[in-house]
């Protein structure tokens, strides 16, 4: 069996009896209808997409309540287009890996088409251009990340992709957000359309991020002359342009070879991994946990999928941000980052078993339930105590997740503010002793002790990507690491001047004591 239309059509019977659910639906006549009733366009094309989105729109493309499918596009690797969507018919293999050891398989054919977004390519361009201007799109969503939002480097000036896309108009654009505001820009030409924008990245307050660069960019080619000055209006009217905010929480790690193995004892060929030149590592398969929340804000001014019915909750905004808030500054995020700098440390390579280690239990029970929860945004629709024990219990210890702490320890320098700085102001807010903090300092300090780029033992580790990797390495280097902690940027705050500084700096200086300091300190302080 290989993952292509051929085989799961005519090879149906052994996709079944692998355990295999197959789509329900007539995988042509959705595709005929999405290339000429156009309803949803997504940027992102990486697994939380396809494992998480892309099986939201089948079950309801199973169920009978939608017609059309997802066009996937990709603004940053062309070769997952190639050589993951154009090489298995825009198929893939979802595995949810049970916390019994069990899985749960299908193939996902809800992604009706995979378009390389390469502005430079007249025949992408084009097809792209008459999709935004068709009446009948109603949303374009995105997972590309947090970075995929960023016009500007972390000193406030314009990254020179952006610079060269501000001055070079909308023909021709190269970063995300540009291709975004020019295909909307198309919109707003044709007639000047309602449509949702829908950020559904892990990252607070998303749609108005993705809002805000949108209109800088518009507003960059406006006042150029490169743009109809109207363009502006149109992307700030919230009745004709939405950008509904979101909170998502799936995790997906990398393919894990132990799946893929499974995949091949079962009979599926092709399911090896590759590495693009840009260095994504994806598979025709996604692997990830069963848990899945996606907390929408209601504004779609075209109209939307009913994805209520897949497991979908759709609210107003003040909702949304607290479900966000939620998570990401203190019943997940935070226990994820601390995790993932002291797993790495001390050598593991995989989340659940940093969950047999009860140094690592005790630290994040501490940040979540001690330090976290005091503070804790509650939404109401989800209740903060049982999310975070479904993290500690289930989500994180689940032994068939082989999620990497060293992929979770990217680009930390763009999460530590939201992840802990927000909850430090939390106890500054309230008027809360900051004194009563253990946890917290010790996932900061522990994050410095990590940019030394080696191991509790003294072994030498690769430090996992991050826009300021270079800068924090060498501050960390030269012993400068009082400006990292007084950078507002990165924190929120300045935490030179709070009360944590010392104890950053006690903790910092205990975990440079030679081999096991860090084993030695976290007991210390957690379990002493």
């Amino acid at each position: 069996m290989k993952l292509n239309l051929d085989s799961i059509a005519n090879e149906r019977d052994a996709w079944l009896a692998a355990g295999i659910a197959l789509p329900k639906f007539d995988i042509a006549a959705m595709r005929a209808k999405t290339a000429a009733l156009p309803e949803w366009v997504h940027f992102g094309a990486g697994n939380i997409f396809r494992g998480f989105i892309g099986s939201l729109n089948q079950r309801l493309l199973n169920a009978g309540e939608a017609s059309t499918g997802i066009i996937a596009c990709d603004t940053f690797d062309f070769e997952v287009i190639d050589r993951i969507y154009d090489a298995h018919d825009n198929l893939t293999l979802n595995v949810l890996l049970n916390p019994d050891g069990s899985t749960t398989r299908e193939v996902l054919a809800g992604v009706a088409e995979g378009i390389r977004a390469d502005m430079y390519d007249e025949a992408s361009a084009g097809r792209l251009k008459k999709i935004f201007a068709a009446p009948s799109l109603k949303m374009v969503s995105f997972t590309i990340t947090e970075k995929g939002y960023q016009l500007r480097r972390p000193d406030g000036a314009l990254a020179p992709v952006a610079e060269a896309d501000f001055a070079g108009g909308p023909a021709r654009p190269r970063h995300a957000m540009a291709i975004v505001a020019a295909l909307l820009l198309e919109r707003y030409l044709a007639g000047a359309m309602p449509i949702a924008v829908v950020s559904m990245d892990n990252c607070s307050r998303n749609g108005e991020r993705l809002k805000n660069a949108v209109l800088e960019v518009a507003k960059a080619w406006t006042g150029r002359g490169l743009a109809p000055a109207g363009f502006t209006a149109y992307l700030s009217d919230e009745s004709k342009v939405a950008f509904p905010w979101t909170m998502i929480d799936k995790i997906t790690p990398r393919p894990h070879p132990a799946v893929e193995k499974l995949l091949a004892d079962d009979g599926i060929e092709g399911m090896a991994p590759i590495v693009t030149e840009k260095k994504t590592f994806i598979a025709p398969f996604v692997n990830a946990e069963k848990p899945q929340y996606l907390v929408v804000e209601d504004r779609f001014p075209n109209g939307r999928p009913a994805l209520e019915k897949a497991g979908v909750n759709f609210c107003d905004r003040t909702t949304v941000n607290m479900c966000e808030k939620m998570k990401v500054t203190t019943c997940l995020n935070p226990l994820h980052t601390a995790m993932a700098v002291y797993g790495c440390l001390l050598g593991y390579t995989l989340i659940c078993e940093e969950m047999k280690d009860e140094d690592i239990v005790a630290l994040v029970k501490r940040l979540g339930y001690v330090e976290g929860l005091p503070v804790v945004t509650d939404p109401k629709i989800i209740s903060p105590k049982a999310f975070l024990d479904e993290v500690v219990e289930e989500r994180l210890p689940n032994p068939f997740m082989p999620d990497d702490p060293r992929r979770i320890a990217t680009d930390t320098s763009q999460k530590v503010g939201i992840r802990f700085g927000e909850t430090i102001k939390s106890y500054l807010r309230e008027g809360r002793d900051l004194s009563t903090l253990v946890a917290i300092p010790l996932a900061i300090a522990g994050w410095l002790r990590y940019l030394q780029g080696t191991r509790d033992d003294g072994t030498a580790m690769e430090v996992s990507p991050d826009p300021l990797k270079d800068e924090l390495m060498e501050k960390v280097k030269e012993g400068r690491e009082r400006e990292i902690l007084a950078d507002e940027s990165i924190f929120g705050l300045n935490l030179v001047n709070t009360p944590l500084f010392g104890r950053i700096e006690e903790y910092l200086a205990r975990l440079r004591e030679g081999a096991g300091a860090a084993r030695r300190l976290l007991r210390r302080e957690l379990r002493g």
